[in-house]
């Protein structure tokens, strides 16, 4: 079926309370649209839910309005009553399903590796194995936890803690820099072990994947054989433990996997058995729920999954559209299917850079920049995509961040990116700076655009002659060979430790020549 609206178009909807919100479509397809909200939240409907005139929205409105006025009259609480009856309804479809084709609905497993980072290392490096391990900054770095150890999360470090907060809490504790190049090839093992078992996966990081094993299965007995035995070959073949949910639903599963950490395995056969699960607990077992969410439900007496059920359209009203999904998985309700991770799904490319000083050297900046640029381009081109927006982001000294973007011919090119990056640096503040990043945006695929002319080519081949006589000026400004050795920076941290060594090297050469060369600062 032909698609009825274009990109670009500007279409209207009706939101959760009878609101109109105005959208604008990005693209097509599989029959739905996505559409993209002028806060810049975006989601995917169907046709019959866009509208091209307000008129026609208005109309929509009005009759919504009628049959709900109707059905008040009749029984107020009608449509939560209904619901209410929602549980015992998911459970029946289950048993029903299971009946007619001999398997459930759905069946998924959710696998995610116990502290990743950490494993690895210790895997490697045996004599860091029982020590509490933080990857991620070392303690005289600006920057936050990636992941530790169990042994370190109990003197309360964390995943995205402040480095320092790490350091005050756990002293002792053995901190370095994570080795995402191998993190990588590990999770390219892990996949290939996942992957055996399902028909479609969806990976959340590179330690945790949904597994729609449904098909493969047929049942749920036999899913969770399947369960044992990538838990099994996980540690038999790379010497790393996970942890394994098995269930009948996304959530369900997730909340399964995390049920017995670390190196758990449990199991969640019907919407029935989840909510006896959950039933007393917090909100916060609630997927989407965190503590900003957590805090309103809280604030008006709503503080478990059981308060969710019981006061189903005060939870709507407070939270509107996440309120109604909560209301749904608070009665085990989600069909949510596994959605495997396509390239052109993401919605930027981008890479930025926290120095370990603040600078407020902008002619350094323009040096970063380069590096940064040339990245974007590297990791456009391995997923295949274009953009037509490039983007700079900037953290000041006092936290305040920015972000500032330009329209552009669809292109990755990394001089494109370097040439509109400058352009917009030169039109922010120059103040001392804390981070810098730069990113293309609004991206595609080459075959969504025009075709390379003969013009282009000789053209993308000027542009590279421009980005090697940059690279030629910074080979003399730091002494390195940046042009024979790129491979090597962009490879796991050398980039981070390349731009701290130019920044330190460009704050000796500055320090240099205002003491009209008498001293070195040699302190970075």
């Amino acid at each position: 079926m032909a698609a009825k609206y274009k990109p670009g178009d500007t279409v209207y909807i009706i939101s959760a309370g009878n609101r109109i919100e105005e959208a604008v479509v990005l693209k097509y397809a599989g029959g739905f649209y996505t559409i993209r909200f002028a806060d810049g939240g975006g989601t995917k409907l169907r046709e019959n839910r866009l509208f091209l005139k307000r008129e026609d929205i208005d109309k929509e409105t009005e009759k919504r309005r009628n049959i709900n006025n109707a059905l008040s009259l009749r029984r107020p609480s009608m449509a939560f009553d209904k619901e209410k009856t929602d549980t015992d309804t998911a459970v029946s479809a289950v048993k029903q399903e299971t009946e007619r084709t001999g398997k459930p609905e759905q069946i998924i497993i959710h696998v995610d590796m116990d502290a990743f980072y950490a494993s690895v290392e210790a895997r490697d490096n045996p004599s860091l194995k029982g020590k509490p391990l933080i990857i991620g900054s070392l303690p005289s770095e600006r920057g936050v936890v990636a992941t530790c150890s169990y042994e370190a999360r109990k003197y309360g470090v964390h995943s995205a803690m402040n480095i320092k907060e790490a350091y005050r809490l756990c002293p002792h504790g053995i901190y370095m820099h994570g080795n995402h190049e191998k993190y990588k090839r590990v999770s390219e093992q892990l996949h290939q072990i996942w992957n055996a078992y399902a028909s479609k996966s969806e990976y959340l990081a590179l330690d945790e994947a949904y597994l729609d094993v449904t098909d493969t299965a047929v049942t749920f007995e036999k899913a969770c054989e399947f369960a044992k035995i990538i838990k099994k070959r996980t540690k038999d073949e790379l010497h790393l433990n996970c942890s394994i949910g098995v269930a009948y639903s996304k959530t369900a599963a997730k909340t399964a996997s995390e049920e017995k950490k670390p190196d758990g395995y449990y199991e969640i056969p019907t919407p029935e058995d989840y909510v006896n699960l959950i039933i007393d607990r917090d909100v916060r077992v609630l997927y989407t729920v965190g503590s900003k969410t957590a805090a309103k439900l809280h604030s008006e007496g709503i503080h478990t999954v059981r308060d969710i059920q019981n006061n189903q359209e005060k939870v709507v009203e407070l939270l509107g559209k996440q309120g109604w999904w909560l209301t749904r998985l608070a009665r085990g309700i989600d069909d949510s299917k596994v959605t495997p991770y396509k390239p052109e799904d993401a919605k930027s490319i981008s890479r930025e850079i926290t120095f370990q000083e603040n600078v407020n050297d902008f002619s350094f900046l323009k040096d970063v920049l380069v590096l940064l640029a040339i990245s974007v381009e590297r990791r456009a081109q391995r997923s295949g995509l274009f953009g037509k927006g490039v983007t700079l982001k900037i953290t000041y000294a006092d936290m305040k961040s920015i972000t500032r973007s330009k329209t552009i011919e669809s292109s990755r090119s990394a001089d494109k990116i370097y040439e509109q990056a400058l352009l917009l640096l030169d039109r922010v503040p120059h103040k001392t700076i804390r981070l810098i990043g730069v990113g293309i945006h609004s991206l595609s695929s080459r075959e969504d655009d025009k075709q390379l002319s003969f013009a282009d080519l000789l053209s993308e081949q000027d542009e590279n002659k421009i980005l090697d006589a940059r690279l030629d000026a910074m080979n003399k400004s730091y002494g390195l060979d940046f042009k024979n050795n790129l491979d090597k920076i962009f490879s796991g941290e050398t980039l981070y430790k390349t731009i701290e060594y130019m920044r330190k090297k460009n704050k000796s050469v500055s320090y240099k020549t205002k003491t009209g060369g008498l001293h070195e600062r040699n302190k970075g």
